[in-house]
């Protein structure tokens, strides 16, 4: 026997979905339908669907992910940043991909006090983090400016993916992080 899971699960699922495949701007009526819930649930949960937003993406799994990929790649620092670019690629090529949440969110929510902005911030700077750390190990001269050229090429192709779908991008990044990677001390 399943047991279902419990209303803040439902409307984290819900939200993930919606949020994902419609943007940030989904109605709340159309999350409480998909999550089968009450209003009140969400307030008492989350404060609010602006609550849940933030906590949609405080609790996504995208960092994780992309330590999994890397580890998967093995210790060698350069393989593990080259994964990342073949990960994306696969990614970027499902018929449901509709690029990066954190950047759409950030992008759609024109609230500056919005609390979704903090994790948006708080994502980025753990993949610059990542990047960094791997490049460090690597003995990249300018980690940190490293880790900067990096990110703009995974967030050029989280959106040039969108915007030209079948383009590969992933694998044009690829070439460019190789080159990013041959900077040595």
């Amino acid at each position: 026997m399943t047991t279902r899971p419990g209303p803040r699960e439902r409307l984290l699922d819900a939200a993930r979905e919606l949020t994902y495949s419609q943007g940030v701007q989904v109605g709340v009526d159309a999350i409480l339908k998909q999550a089968d819930v009450a209003r009140r649930s969400l307030y008492q949960h989350f404060g609010g669907k602006d609550g849940l937003v933030a906590e949609v993406l405080r609790s996504d799994d995208n960092l994780d992910r992309y330590r999994r990929v890397m580890d998967e790649a093995g210790d060698d620092p350069r393989e593990r940043v080259l994964a990342v670019f073949d990960e994306l690629d696969a990614i970027t090529a499902q018929p449901s991909f509709r690029g990066c949440r954190y950047t759409a969110a950030e992008l759609t929510l024109t609230d500056p006090g919005h609390p979704a902005h903090a994790e948006v911030r708080a994502f980025k700077e753990g993949l610059h983090r990542l990047m960094a750390a791997e490049l460090t190990r690597h003995g990249h001269p300018a980690a940190d400016a490293g880790a900067d050229q990096l990110l703009v090429l995974i967030d050029g192709v989280l959106a040039h993916a969108v915007t030209r779908p079948g383009a590969r991008p992933a694998l044009a990044a690829r070439a460019l992080a190789e080159a990013v990677l041959a900077a040595r001390a």
